[in-house]
């Protein structure tokens, strides 16, 4: 149960986060001693299309911001009529949306497994693909931003004269905030030259635009403005941020991740992070993205991190679909099933042939060779997602030191069966004791956004 506390008195301050996630938008609201006083939930709104292509309206966007911060406020009305001192929004990296000098949308957002971009991505000029890697720090694909911008040039969008605004920002600039990028966030795009820290040259050639179309970039958790009275009384005059990529502010939602730790975070994508202290440098990067691991910039100033990506999470949402499995008891009642098994099941060996958990793939196809339930499908996609989590693993442990813990968080993390599998392969995991990380951290990046200028 959340605590609301003393919230009657009107002494409480409140401080919100916003988690744009994959599968859904989340907000939290702690109190000035970080205690949990109302959150909820509400779909994102993605457009399904032909061959996987999905994408969302940034007007229906806002709209499900608006419906969520409208929930939020139901449930602080009968305890505080405050509004809001301070929010920060986090989200998924590569999705963005493409304004105006107004600041209006010109084109949707792009989901990151969108497929659209790779014709336009293997048509970029040679020395380009070859450098790609080492100076973003990326895997050269269809998942990156600069994949969707080129494909919506070729189809008729003038990029010239336009901005780039990655979702959480976007959001922030509707708000009321600042127009600029976050730079973990900008790292995602396949724009940002990682030693440099700034607009890598020859992609905007590629692309036909100058640096114009990235914003000034900035750090997370640093001001961004206030809010206007757009979205109504709860959010006027809060104090704005962007908190960054989700994955990363999720990490931080337990205290800062050491060297020593993966983060791993079980939503849609799987994601296993590691953090740097200084970046490895373009031979490094170059290596990593043969592996499909990115070397980007983190949310904590002068840090770098590993990510290291598996589509574990839309496989597994792909086989409860397939299944008839639609809501909490249906999954609930799976996992028990995938425990009464033992973890290899009890089919004989090749008995189901998984495919499609690669970064770069994301189409879960499955060959049954015997009838097999769906607990067994099931055991057989996170047995298969293992092993590519194994090379992922062995290709960052080439390049710096084997990880001795892991933290495991996301909606899949609640399941007994996929706790399980990843003790298999990752070092000494355990379980986040918080529900929503990266909406509980995003808060907290606005908490402390306020609080570190109040005078003691």
């Amino acid at each position: 149960m959340r605590d609301t506390g003393d919230m009657t008195t009107g002494t409480v301050r409140l401080h919100a986060g916003i988690d744009l996630g994959s599968t859904g938008i989340k907000m939290l609201v702690l109190d000035d001693d970080g205690r949990e006083i109302a959150g909820a939930q509400v779909p994102t709104p993605w457009r399904a299309g032909v061959g996987g292509t999905t994408d969302l309206d940034a007007a229906d966007l806002l709209v499900a911001v608006q419906s969520l911060i409208d929930l939020v406020d139901a449930q602080l009305a009968p305890v505080s009529t405050q509004p809001l001192a301070s929010l920060a929004v986090a989200g998924m990296g590569e999705t963005g949306i493409l304004v105006d000098a107004d600041g209006a949308p010109v084109a949707p957002g792009f989901a990151w497994f969108d497929p659209r971009g790779g014709e336009q991505i293997a048509s970029l000029p040679a020395h380009v693909r070859e450098q790609f890697a080492g100076r973003t720090g990326l895997p050269l694909g269809a998942q990156v931003s600069v994949a969707k911008l080129a494909w919506l040039r070729d189809h008729g969008t003038t990029l010239t004269g336009l901005r780039w605004l990655d979702l959480p920002e976007f959001v922030v600039a509707a708000f009321g905030g600042d127009v600029a990028l976050e730079l973990s966030l900008a790292s995602r795009t396949g724009l940002l030259d990682q030693d440099s820290g700034a607009a890598w040259p020859e992609m905007l050639d590629a692309l036909g635009v100058d640096a114009d179309l990235l914003p000034p970039l900035r750090g997370g958790g640093l001001p961004w403005g206030t809010a206007s009275t757009a979205f109504g009384p709860r959010l006027a005059g809060a104090a704005l941020t962007v908190a960054g990529h989700d994955h990363l502010v999720a990490a931080q939602a337990n205290g800062t991740l050491d060297a020593d730790g993966y983060h791993v975070s079980l939503g849609t994508a799987e994601v296993l992070l590691r953090v740097l202290d200084e970046p490895l440098g373009y031979d490094a990067r170059r290596r990593l993205a043969d592996a499909l691991i990115n070397e980007v910039r983190h949310v904590v100033p002068g840090q770098h991190v590993l990510v290291a990506g598996v589509k574990t999470g839309l496989l597994l949402r792909r086989v409860l679909h397939a299944a008839g499995i639609t809501d909490r008891t249906g999954r609930d009642a799976l996992d028990a099933a995938v425990m009464a098994l033992p973890y290899e099941g009890e089919l004989p060996a090749g008995a189901i042939e998984v495919a499609g958990a690669r970064n770069d793939d994301g189409v879960l196809r499955l060959t049954l060779h015997a009838e097999a339930s769906p607990a067994e499908i099931f055991g057989a996609v996170l047995r298969h997602s293992n092993d590519e989590v194994a090379h992922l693993i062995a290709a960052m442990d080439s390049e710096v030191a084997p990880a001795t813990h892991s933290t495991l968080t996301g909606g899949w993390a609640g399941m007994a069966g996929v706790r399980r599998a990843r003790a298999e392969v990752l070092p000494n995991p355990s379980l986040s004791t918080r529900e929503q990380d990266v909406a509980y951290a995003a808060a907290d990046v606005a908490r402390r956004l306020v609080t570190a200028s109040v005078p003691s």
